[in-house]
């Protein structure tokens, strides 16, 4: 039975002596270059799933091979504890937050392990403990110490039923319903704390210090939406100035009427008495509406005229006020001047509400006629005063703006659609925001050494979701730290973004000093640690993050660099993202579809190795696909022929040649190279492919007179070794039976051999006037006039060349011969 591969066996014996012996702990060693290597950490939801192992098993085959090339490999985990999810729980099942939390984190801290990985566990950072979360805290108010923190109205959605806060998730359908009572949800406006991401938006657009993926740098470009215009102020005729972002100022005297946001602040002043109960309606409808649905390109186009009027200043035309939800709050000043006749909305809208469409911008071969579609491209301002025949948009733009700036009603401005980040929530599981409230002193942020301000236990759970820190007497009512008196507490808590946004500083440290009073100028992780192992070099984890955790973080960073607390600019040097792993029917995986894979049962019954193994090879790891399961069946029987391969003797008693010696280094060292290669690259389903197609060639070779010999010995020794990051209990264990020492995960990368690599002979396409006519055979190292000598002597080719003259011949050294007739 010792010659039978039993997955089930060996990796818990594995897997003990490596945490029995620390073998991953992660120490500082200046004599060692570092390596943070970094995977999204997951929420505790209580089972490790197929994705999460998709994600994290190929990051931690890349962090094993950078240990194999001589680095001291941080590789941590933890748990993005607080959230939503265990909120719902606490409601269904009458189980604290915290309990079902932490016994879903025993359960996937046990399933994490199952999979092998070189996770440092003494490093394991969980965010819902106060040791986490007062530092959570102390950041919030360094924020706001930076002048980077403020309170302002923002709408949530709502329901009125369970007058409660609903987060995304909550509301279902297309109606937009509450999720628990069905009730219609609709926007209502809170006091909320926002932190000023803008103050970084054009920071946040250089990409120059970090290798992200360009489909991440390009999502995170739009997201901020940096745009250069104008600034131009209309007044209404009551007096009101309306002001309006306008990346087209040279299109200003073909606006014809004018459109407010709903939820803009002088939508409820201008609008008449004659029209309020049309707008109230319209409002309503707009609120219960989501920003996708608002903005969609194909959705017919609604509004309300108010009633007033506004003059637009560059020609003193009136315009009428109209309220429409394609306008939105969150982009520019919720008001735009509608130029229908070269903007696509604007078009549709005026249209359907026969609105004026005059032409400003002439296309080229215009007729002067109406337009049939809006015109959004280039061409002469026409129609615009002084400004006639002036080519637009350049150097038509930059001439208006500066005529709007002597005039007085404009100026050139930059606009971003990005918007500061609201980071306050009505819930109860997160980190509470450490603000008090006073009558007599106002906002008071809390001590820093009276942090954390914690969560109270016996917080009792409403049906309708309503946050308990709302009513719970003991956390709401305190003492004003300033002047003594009764305050109030701040019952929001923190966006769990926030907590995700520092999350690879705690793993430096993991709750630091807790237990000692923390201060303004403390530091929130070891300095010395931070020192040596900070910033990130690898990042890996979901391209769904990128326009909100991983803007963020980068926020973050920026924002602890100004306030002294780190020296460089980006948190993580180089990221890669994972694709998705689809059921087998090829849809998401879901519980109510029936085709969720479970990594337990995969675990329990082919071995975590053979799971790693098939999530390489199964799929390009930045695509992924659907879930094949005669997949991994073949990973499992190619493991079963590593094992044989390995451990039964071959054929003895025969000389090797030399030219069989110099095949399999041949072999060997091409091996090692592509996979070396691969490695850089993350491609490792052909990192795979690789090794299974060595294995295969060394079981050939076995059969030969090279068993034995030392270069047999090199080539599984360096099968091994390969094989050691993607499967690491397999080699470990392959390792320890050939007598080699522990561990295989101290041995270094095996080395690559140009000169061994190469080919004895290789093949030349031969090429006539372009055309493939021909290959012949030649040595390796062949000349250039050995190469053209070969070509032409190719019988095949004669054929094409015989009685033409040849006007050129053209080689590329190891590919081809191109003769031209």
């Amino acid at each position: 039975m010792d010659d039978i591969y039993i997955p089930q066996e060996i990796e818990p014996k594995w897997q003990k002596k490596w945490e029995e012996d620390g073998l991953y702990r992660a120490e500082v060693d200046h004599d060692q270059p570092k390596f943070y290597a970094l995977t999204m950490l997951p929420y505790p939801s209580g089972d490790l799933h197929i994705g999460h192992w998709y994600a994290m098993a190929p990051s931690d085959v890349r962090a094993r091979y950078k240990r194999m090339q001589g680095f001291n490999v941080m590789f941590p985990m933890g748990f993005d504890a607080f959230g939503l999810p265990a909120e719902n729980a606490a409601i269904q099942r009458d189980i604290h937050p915290y309990e079902w939390t932490m016994s879903n984190i025993k359960n996937m801290r046990k399933q994490l392990k199952s999979m092998g990985a070189m996770f440092d566990w003494e490093r394991e950072a969980i965010s819902c403990l106060p040791g986490y979360y007062r530092w959570t805290q102390w950041f919030f108010l360094k924020m706001y110490d930076a002048g980077l923190a403020y309170r302002k109205r923002a709408a949530v959605d709502f329901c009125p039923n369970c007058n409660t806060t609903l987060a995304r998730e909550q509301v279902w359908g297309e109606d937009r319903h509450c999720e628990r009572c069905g009730t219609p949800v609709v926007k209502k406006d809170l006091t909320q704390w926002f932190w000023r991401i803008t103050d970084y938006a054009d920071e946040l657009l250089d990409f120059s210090e970090i290798d992200w993926p360009d489909r991440v740098v390009t999502m995170q470009t739009n997201w901020i939406g940096r745009s250069e215009g104008a600034d131009v102020i209309f007044y209404t005729e009551q007096g009101d100035p309306i002001e309006v972002f306008t990346t087209r100022p040279d299109t200003l005297w073909g606006a014809t009427f004018m459109v407010l946001a709903p939820e803009h602040p002088l939508v409820d002043k201008l609008t008449t008495e004659e029209h309020r109960e049309e707008v109230e309606a319209y409002k309503l409808q707009a609120s219960r509406q989501t920003e996708i649905e608002r903005l969609a390109a194909d959705k017919e186009k609604t509004g309300v005229f108010i009633g007033a009027y506004a003059i637009n200043p560059v020609n003193e035309e009136r315009i009428p006020i109209w309220v429409a939800d394609y306008v939105m709050m969150t982009y520019g000043t919720g008001a735009i001047m509608a130029v229908p006749a070269h903007d696509e909305r604007d078009f549709a809208f005026a249209q359907k509400f026969d609105l004026p469409i005059p032409v400003v911008i002439a296309p080229e071969d215009w007729d002067g006629e109406p337009l049939e579609e809006a015109y959004p491209g280039e061409g002469v301002m026409v129609n615009s005063g002084p400004f006639d025949g002036t080519p637009a948009p350049d150097p038509a733009k930059d001439k208006v703006i500066d005529w709007l700036e002597e005039e007085d009603i404009g100026e050139r401005a930059v606009n971003y659609r990005i918007r500061d980040w609201l980071v306050s929530r009505q819930r109860y599981w997160g980190a509470p925001i450490p603000i008090v409230y006073c009558d007599k002193c106002g906002t008071v942020p809390i001590p820093y050494e009276d942090l954390p301000v914690r969560l109270p236990e016996d917080a009792e759970f409403r049906p309708t979701g309503e946050s308990p820190l709302r009513y719970h007497e003991g956390f709401l009512h305190t003492t004003c730290p300033e002047c003594g008196g009764a305050a109030t507490r701040e019952t929001d808590t923190m966006d769990t973004f926030v907590c995700s946004s520092w999350y690879h500083y705690a793993y430096l440290s993991p709750y630091y000093k807790e237990g000692e009073p923390a201060h303004a100028d403390s530091m929130p992780f070891d300095p010395e640690e931070g020192d040596y192992w900070l910033p990130v070099d690898l990042y890996t984890g979901g391209i769904e993050h990128a326009t909100m955790h991983l803007i963020y973080t980068r926020f973050f960073t920026k924002a602890m660099r100004d306030m002294g607390l780190v020296d460089f600019d980006e948190p993580m040097l180089m990221l890669r993202n994972q694709g998705l792993i689809l059921g087998e029917d090829a849809e998401k995986m879901s519980k109510s579809r029936g085709n969720v894979i479970s990594p337990d049962d995969l675990v329990e019954q082919y071995g975590a190795d053979t799971v790693r193994g098939y999530l390489m090879f199964g799929w390009r790891w930045q695509q992924g696909g659907p879930w094949d399961p005669q997949g991994i069946e073949g990973v499992s029987r190619w493991l079963q022929r590593v094992w044989r391969l390995v451990l039964e003797p071959g054929e003895e008693g025969r000389t090797a040649t030399d030219e069989e010696i110099a095949e399999l280094q041949r072999s060997t060292h091409k091996t090692i190279g592509r996979v070396t290669d691969d490695m850089k690259a993350f491609s490792f389903n052909t990192i795979i492919a690789a090794l299974m197609e060595f294995s295969n060639e060394l079981q050939k070779t076995k059969q030969t007179g090279v068993y034995g010999t030392t270069a047999w010995e090199e080539a599984i020794e360096s099968l091994l070794l390969m094989l050691a990051p993607c499967c690491p209990h397999i080699a470990e264990e392959l390792w320890a039976r050939l007598g080699r020492p522990y561990s295989i995960h101290d041995q270094a990368w095996p080395e690559y051999d140009p000169g061994l690599a190469a080919d004895e002979v290789i093949t030349l396409v031969v090429q006539v006037n372009g055309k493939v006519r021909g290959r012949v055979e030649v040595p390796a190292d062949i000349d250039e006039e050995a190469a053209r000598e070969a070509a032409l002597e190719d019988e095949n080719v004669q054929r094409y060349v015989e009685g033409k003259e040849i006007r050129k011949l053209i080689y590329v050294p190891g590919r081809l011969v191109n003769i031209v007739v």
